[in-house]
C-alpha cells in the first residue's frame, strides 16, 4: 500500500484526537485537524477563531438556503473547503491521518483508507473531560453529550450515512479498554496488518 489514508472518527472525551496524532507520528506522516483550520483561514477573510466557530458546525435550517448550488450558509462553506482540502490531498497520491470531517464517507472510495471510529465508556470520558477542561462532573456529563450531538447532526447532514454506525467503519473500538496508549498500540497492528494484507 503505497498510500495510506486514516479516517478517525470519534467521541468526545475518547481521546481520538490524540490517538490520531500518535498513529500520524508512528507511521510518519501528517495528521489534518486543526491544521484545516489555519488553511482555510488563509483562503477566506476569516480568522482562526471564526472558522473555528463555525467548524464541524451543522447550518441553522432557518436562515440559510441555496441558489443554484451554492450555499449562503458559512458552516456550509466551510464544510465544502475542508471536504474539498483532503480530497484534493488523497488525489494527490499524499498519506495523511484525518480527523472527523466526515472523512470516512467523503473518501470511500479510496482503496488506501482505513477508517476507524474511536468510542468509550461515558465515565472515562467523563473523567478525561473533567482533567482536561476543569469541569465537575454534571459539566463534563453535559459538554460530552452537547459536542456528540452537534457532530452528529454535522455528519449526518453532510452524508447519507449515520455518525457512529459500526457499519460505516473498518474498526470501531474503546479506548477505555485498552487506555490510549495500548489503543494506539491495538489500531497501529491492524492498520499495518492492512498494509501488509494490501501489498500481497
Amino acid at each position: 500500500m503505497s498510500q495510506l489514508i486514516i479516517s478517525v472518527g470519534r467521541e468526545f472525551g475518547s481521546g481520538g484526537r490524540v490517538i490520531a496524532e500518535a498513529l500520524a507520528e508512528r507511521f510518519g506522516i501528517p495528521v489534518y485537524d486543526r491544521h484545516l483550520i489555519t488553511d482555510i483561514a488563509a483562503k477566506t477573510h476569516l480568522t482562526p477563531e471564526e472558522v473555528e466557530k463555525y467548524n464541524e458546525a451543522p447550518k441553522p435550517h432557518i436562515i440559510s438556503r441555496r441558489v443554484r448550488g451554492y450555499s449562503n450558509s458559512i458552516e456550509d462553506n466551510i464544510a465544502e473547503m475542508q471536504f474539498n482540502f483532503i480530497r484534493e490531498k488523497a488525489e494527490a497520491g499524499e498519506s495523511f491521518v484525518v480527523v472527523g470531517r466526515c472523512s470516512e464517507s467523503k473518501l470511500r472510495d479510496f482503496k488506501c483508507l482505513v477508517s476507524l471510529f474511536i468510542l468509550g465508556d461515558m465515565d472515562a470520558k467523563i473523567k478525561r473531560v473533567m482533567e482536561i477542561y476543569e469541569m465537575n462532573e454534571s459539566e463534563a456529563k453535559d459538554f460530552i453529550e452537547k459536542k456528540d450531538k452537534k457532530r452528529k447532526r454535522y455528519h449526518n447532514y453532510h452524508t447519507s450515512l449515520h455518525w457512529g454506525d459500526s457499519r460505516l467503519y473498518d474498526l470501531c473500538i474503546n479506548s477505555s479498554r485498552l487506555g490510549i496508549e495500548g489503543t494506539v498500540d491495538a489500531l497501529e497492528k491492524y492498520i499495518r496488518a492492512r498494509i501488509e494484507a494490501a501489498e500481497k
